[in-house]
Protein backbone atom coordinates (compact mmCIF):
# COMPACT_ATOMS: atom_id res chain seq x y z
CA UNK A 1 0.00 0.00 0.00
CA UNK A 2 3.03 2.01 1.05
CA UNK A 3 4.31 1.40 -2.53
CA UNK A 4 1.41 2.01 -4.44
CA UNK A 5 0.30 5.65 -2.50
CA UNK A 6 4.01 6.80 -3.33
CA UNK A 7 3.39 5.81 -7.25
CA UNK A 8 0.57 8.45 -7.11
CA UNK A 9 2.49 10.88 -5.70
CA UNK A 10 4.09 11.61 -8.40
CA UNK A 11 0.96 10.87 -11.38
CA UNK A 12 1.06 14.30 -13.58
CA UNK A 13 -2.05 15.42 -15.15
CA UNK A 14 -2.38 13.86 -18.75
CA UNK A 15 -3.59 16.45 -21.37
CA UNK A 16 -3.43 14.80 -24.77
CA UNK A 17 -3.74 16.76 -27.87
CA UNK A 18 -7.12 15.52 -28.40
CA UNK A 19 -8.44 16.41 -24.62
CA UNK A 20 -7.09 20.49 -25.47
CA UNK A 21 -9.25 21.54 -28.48
CA UNK A 22 -10.81 24.99 -28.10
CA UNK A 23 -14.42 23.00 -27.21
CA UNK A 24 -12.79 21.67 -23.82
CA UNK A 25 -12.97 23.43 -20.68
CA UNK A 26 -9.77 22.01 -18.81
CA UNK A 27 -11.11 23.70 -15.27
CA UNK A 28 -14.36 21.41 -15.80
CA UNK A 29 -12.86 18.07 -13.97
CA UNK A 30 -15.07 14.92 -13.68
CA UNK A 31 -14.92 13.58 -10.57
CA UNK A 32 -15.57 9.81 -10.04
CA UNK A 33 -15.46 6.61 -7.69
CA UNK A 34 -14.41 3.52 -9.24
CA UNK A 35 -14.13 0.01 -8.37
CA UNK A 36 -11.83 -2.91 -9.31
CA UNK A 37 -13.15 -6.18 -9.37
CA UNK A 38 -11.85 -9.35 -9.91
CA UNK A 39 -12.83 -12.89 -11.01
CA UNK A 40 -11.13 -16.17 -10.16
CA UNK A 41 -8.40 -16.04 -13.19
CA UNK A 42 -7.56 -12.44 -12.13
CA UNK A 43 -8.83 -10.49 -14.84
CA UNK A 44 -10.72 -6.88 -13.90
CA UNK A 45 -14.39 -5.71 -14.92
CA UNK A 46 -14.51 -2.60 -17.31
CA UNK A 47 -17.68 -1.86 -18.75
CA UNK A 48 -18.88 0.28 -21.48
CA UNK A 49 -21.63 2.65 -21.17
CA UNK A 50 -24.39 2.78 -24.33
CA UNK A 51 -23.52 5.08 -26.69
CA UNK A 52 -19.67 4.97 -25.91
CA UNK A 53 -16.90 2.97 -27.24
CA UNK A 54 -14.73 3.13 -24.71
CA UNK A 55 -14.20 0.87 -21.66
CA UNK A 56 -13.76 1.84 -18.12
CA UNK A 57 -13.76 0.31 -14.58
CA UNK A 58 -17.34 0.29 -13.32
CA UNK A 59 -18.31 3.46 -11.21
CA UNK A 60 -19.55 7.13 -11.26
CA UNK A 61 -19.91 10.71 -10.13
CA UNK A 62 -21.16 11.15 -6.86
CA UNK A 63 -24.50 12.31 -5.39
CA UNK A 64 -24.72 15.26 -3.14
CA UNK A 65 -23.61 14.23 0.41
CA UNK A 66 -21.65 10.96 -0.76
CA UNK A 67 -18.41 10.01 0.55
CA UNK A 68 -16.14 8.79 -2.59
CA UNK A 69 -16.53 4.81 -0.61
CA UNK A 70 -20.58 4.88 -0.65
CA UNK A 71 -20.62 6.18 -4.51
CA UNK A 72 -18.69 3.39 -5.60
CA UNK A 73 -20.77 1.00 -3.70
CA UNK A 74 -23.98 2.45 -5.25
CA UNK A 75 -22.79 2.68 -8.68
CA UNK A 76 -21.69 -0.98 -8.48
CA UNK A 77 -25.09 -1.84 -7.09
CA UNK A 78 -26.61 0.05 -9.94
CA UNK A 79 -24.70 -0.54 -12.68
CA UNK A 80 -24.17 -4.30 -12.07
CA UNK A 81 -26.79 -5.17 -9.76
CA UNK A 82 -24.38 -6.63 -7.40
CA UNK A 83 -24.04 -4.93 -3.51
CA UNK A 84 -20.72 -4.51 -2.04
CA UNK A 85 -19.35 -4.77 1.65
CA UNK A 86 -17.48 -1.92 2.36
CA UNK A 87 -15.83 -3.23 4.59
CA UNK A 88 -13.19 -5.31 1.99
CA UNK A 89 -13.38 -1.90 -0.73
CA UNK A 90 -9.32 -1.15 -0.37
CA UNK A 91 -8.70 2.24 -1.10
CA UNK A 92 -6.10 1.77 -4.05
CA UNK A 93 -5.86 5.99 -4.38
CA UNK A 94 -6.89 9.08 -6.45
CA UNK A 95 -5.87 9.30 -10.47
CA UNK A 96 -5.62 12.00 -12.29
CA UNK A 97 -6.19 10.73 -15.89
CA UNK A 98 -8.84 12.35 -19.13
CA UNK A 99 -12.23 10.68 -19.25
CA UNK A 100 -12.18 8.12 -21.75
CA UNK A 101 -15.84 9.11 -23.86
CA UNK A 102 -15.49 13.16 -22.77
CA UNK A 103 -12.00 14.13 -22.95
CA UNK A 104 -11.79 16.30 -20.17
CA UNK A 105 -9.50 15.69 -16.90
CA UNK A 106 -10.76 13.46 -14.79
CA UNK A 107 -10.11 12.45 -11.34
CA UNK A 108 -11.06 8.44 -10.12
CA UNK A 109 -10.85 7.36 -6.64
CA UNK A 110 -10.45 3.95 -7.19
CA UNK A 111 -11.31 1.12 -4.52
CA UNK A 112 -10.31 -2.85 -4.82
CA UNK A 113 -12.62 -5.42 -3.86
CA UNK A 114 -11.78 -9.14 -3.19
CA UNK A 115 -15.19 -9.95 -3.42
CA UNK A 116 -16.30 -12.75 -6.45
CA UNK A 117 -19.26 -10.89 -8.28
CA UNK A 118 -21.82 -12.24 -11.12
CA UNK A 119 -22.76 -8.95 -12.67
CA UNK A 120 -25.38 -8.13 -15.32
CA UNK A 121 -25.66 -4.94 -17.28
CA UNK A 122 -28.17 -2.24 -15.75
CA UNK A 123 -28.83 0.89 -15.80
CA UNK A 124 -27.02 2.74 -18.40
CA UNK A 125 -24.65 -0.01 -19.61
CA UNK A 126 -24.34 -1.64 -22.77
CA UNK A 127 -21.70 -4.02 -22.00
CA UNK A 128 -19.45 -5.21 -19.35
CA UNK A 129 -16.27 -7.36 -19.87
CA UNK A 130 -13.39 -8.73 -17.94
CA UNK A 131 -10.17 -7.97 -19.42
CA UNK A 132 -6.65 -9.50 -18.53
CA UNK A 133 -4.98 -6.43 -17.17
CA UNK A 134 -1.58 -7.02 -18.25
CA UNK A 135 -3.12 -7.17 -22.02
CA UNK A 136 -6.31 -5.45 -21.56
CA UNK A 137 -6.87 -4.96 -25.69
CA UNK A 138 -8.27 -1.12 -27.52
CA UNK A 139 -10.30 0.90 -26.61
CA UNK A 140 -9.72 1.08 -22.50
CA UNK A 141 -9.58 4.40 -20.92
CA UNK A 142 -6.65 6.18 -20.21
CA UNK A 143 -7.06 6.04 -16.50
CA UNK A 144 -6.83 1.98 -17.00
CA UNK A 145 -4.19 1.58 -19.21
CA UNK A 146 -1.95 4.50 -18.11
CA UNK A 147 -2.48 4.34 -14.49
CA UNK A 148 -4.69 1.83 -12.73
CA UNK A 149 -3.52 -1.64 -14.73
CA UNK A 150 -0.11 -1.32 -14.53
CA UNK A 151 -0.25 -0.31 -10.83
CA UNK A 152 -2.27 -3.50 -10.02
CA UNK A 153 -0.02 -5.78 -12.69
CA UNK A 154 3.13 -4.33 -10.81
CA UNK A 155 1.35 -5.13 -7.31
CA UNK A 156 0.61 -8.63 -7.95
CA UNK A 157 -3.23 -7.96 -7.54
CA UNK A 158 -4.15 -10.21 -10.26
CA UNK A 159 -2.73 -13.34 -10.45
CA UNK A 160 -2.74 -15.34 -12.73
CA UNK A 161 -4.06 -13.06 -15.39
CA UNK A 162 -0.25 -12.29 -16.62
CA UNK A 163 -0.55 -15.79 -17.91
CA UNK A 164 -3.70 -15.70 -19.98
CA UNK A 165 -4.18 -15.25 -23.84
CA UNK A 166 -6.97 -14.66 -25.62
CA UNK A 167 -9.47 -11.94 -26.43
CA UNK A 168 -11.69 -10.51 -23.15
CA UNK A 169 -14.97 -12.11 -21.91
CA UNK A 170 -17.42 -9.52 -23.54
CA UNK A 171 -21.17 -9.75 -21.71
CA UNK A 172 -23.93 -7.46 -24.35
CA UNK A 173 -26.50 -5.77 -23.21
CA UNK A 174 -30.03 -7.79 -24.00
CA UNK A 175 -33.03 -5.58 -25.84
CA UNK A 176 -35.65 -5.80 -22.79
CA UNK A 177 -38.86 -6.19 -25.96
CA UNK A 178 -39.24 -9.39 -27.43
CA UNK A 179 -40.64 -9.47 -31.00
Amino acid sequence: TDQIRECLTWTPLLRPDWACGPDKNLDDVIEVSAVCLFDDSGRVLTVRKRGTSGWMLVGGKPEPGENARQCAIREVAEELGVGLDAARLRDLGTFHSIAVNEGVPLTAHVFISDERVSPSVHAELAALRWVNPADPGDGQAPLNTDLVFPLLVSAGECRGAEDRVGPPATIERRSACHH
